[in-house]
């Protein structure tokens, strides 16, 4: 649902060609990967997309990206996860 040119460039350029392969990753490791491949800061937004698309994979249930902002924003305020402003090397 949330697939289009775009976030599928950024699939494979990070190695990610089935969604097999989808189900078996998490958003972070994928936003971060990303980041590090082009080498510079991804919206925050690409990040709720990854969710959307990877519990699509596992489950075959859509949501919109946005529904995954909260829940995002949650985990960063938790310190669960830090997106950064940088890279990661």
């Amino acid at each position: 649902m949330n697939v289009g040119p775009a976030v599928e460039g950024y699939l494979i350029e990070i190695g990610v060609e089935s969604i097999e392969q989808l189900a078996q990753r998490e958003p972070d490791e994928l936003f971060r990967r990303l980041q590090r491949r082009i080498g510079k800061a991804c919206d925050p937004c690409l990040y709720d997309t990854f969710s959307a698309i990877v519990h699509e994979a596992r489950t075959g249930e859509k949501s919109p990206w946005f529904a995954w902002t909260a829940e995002r924003k949650r985990r960063q305020a938790a310190g669960q996860i830090d997106l950064g402003s940088q890279p990661r090397p």
